[in-house]
């Protein structure tokens, strides 16, 4: 059954080489697409507080006010 499973995914994706380029390519993106989605969690949970969307409202209203 393993052979079988390994010959389908070789015949499927890597026997010719715009199939093996595309197989490439597409998991590279998602690849990308999930690291980088994690690294942001993990960036935005380490600097909670100090970030510019975390702060912003408290000079916006501040200038808000001050222009009234």
């Amino acid at each position: 059954m393993s052979s079988l499973a390994n010959s389908s995914i070789y015949n499927i994706f890597f026997r010719r080489n715009y199939a093996m380029l595309g197989s490439v390519f597409a998991g590279a993106f998602a690849f990308e697409m999930f690291f980088n989605g994690r690294m942001d969690k993990i960036w935005d949970n380490h600097n909670r507080g100090r970030q510019w969307k975390d702060i912003r409202h408290k000079y916006v209203e501040a200038a808000e006010e001050d222009d009234e």
